[in-house]
């Protein structure tokens, strides 16, 4: 049987709580994989995530091998071959994002030279936030780990904005396919309705309103975290952790001809003119194992060239913010 040493940060939160149960299961790694869980959280919650390894255990979880508690980076990534970045300081009441960064970016320094003490076959999945910069400066201080084992989260937004689809044509979700987002997990993420299919025909095909496609379709998706927040007065978590999920199915399987899903990766300039070094969500083809390839040549009108180019300077100015720390 194949075992699998897994990491996961912030364990004890509400995202990492609800990934946790799924992970041991053997839903994500397969039924024939002995999972080995490494829960890393802070000194302050150590306790909690000890609490979770309880729970973990009580479950008996056949694929369940090993679970347990670290609050050192380095111990907690020891051998590790599939890290999952899901803690991250919160956005508090007044903070601007620019501070966020700020705050996140001494975090993701020394969780990215802890990496070096993985797996070489480590595949590293940013979910804490901001999670392209994140990713960023986790991948630049790790650079024994080639960069392409690096990659931020937008399968939520991918989700999201596949489920917006689904309802509007009043049709099942797994009929909205090639839904790709473009650029920062962020507001200013773009929602690619102009290539994305519903049953296999063009999504303008099905749903013939523009303008409901570029205004309320777009702020919906952008605006969605949000609207979470507000109702339920904490940001989504078991929809994160799912869509975590399905991010790391989308790697280790290849992707069907003719089909893509979303990741954001770091750039090499050779993508849509995208500049080099930045972590960019981009329609991602997987090989399986963790390679993968960006989807080139895809057309993208003027209106969805305008606002990737506003996600592209946004990720631009992320980056001059942390740039001592790369």
């Amino acid at each position: 049987m194949k075992s699998i040493n897994v990491a996961v940060t912030g364990a004890a939160g509400q995202i990492g709580y609800s990934l946790l149960f799924r992970l041991a299961s053997g839903e994500v790694f397969g039924k024939d994989t002995q999972v080995h869980l490494k829960l890393l959280e802070l000194p302050q919650a150590i306790s909690a995530a000890e609490g979770v390894a309880l729970e973990l255990d009580d479950c008996a979880f056949s694929n369940l091998a090993s679970v347990n508690a670290y609050s050192d980076p380095k111990q907690a990534f020891d051998g590790v071959h599939w890290a999952l970045l899901v803690g991250s300081r919160p956005r508090s009441k007044g903070m601007e994002r620019a501070d966020l960064i700020e705050c996140n970016g001494p975090i993701f320094v020394e969780q990215g030279k802890a990496l070096l003490n993985a797996d070489q076959s480590l595949q590293t999945v940013v979910v804490g936030n901001p999670c392209n910069t994140n990713a960023l400066i986790a991948l630049k201080n790790c650079a024994d780990i080639d960069s392409s084992r690096f990659t931020a989260m937008t399968s939520l937004d991918e989700n999201r904005a596949k489920a917006q689809l689904a309802n509007r044509a009043r049709v099942s979700v797994k009929d909205v396919g090639n839904l790709s987002i473009w650029g920062n997990h962020s507001p200013t993420m773009v929602p690619d309705f102009e290539n994305a299919t519903i049953k296999g025909q063009p999504v303008l095909n099905l749903i013939d309103d523009r303008n409901w496609l570029e205004n309320n379709f777009l702020q919906t998706v952008q605006q969605r975290g949000a609207q979470i927040i507000a109702a339920r007065g904490s940001s989504s978590a078991a929809s994160a952790a799912s869509a975590c999920i399905d991010h790391i199915k989308n790697f280790i399987n290849v992707t069907p001809s003719g089909q893509w899903f979303s990741a954001a990766v770091l750039t090499t300039g050779g993508e849509y003119d995208i500049p080099k070094d930045l972590v960019f969500s981009f329609p991602i083809r997987s090989m399986g194992e963790g390679k993968y390839e960006v989807v080139r040549n895809l057309p993208l009108s003027s209106f969805c060239q305008e606002k990737i180019k506003l996600t592209k300077d946004e990720l631009l100015k992320e980056r001059e913010i942390i740039k001592s720390l790369l």
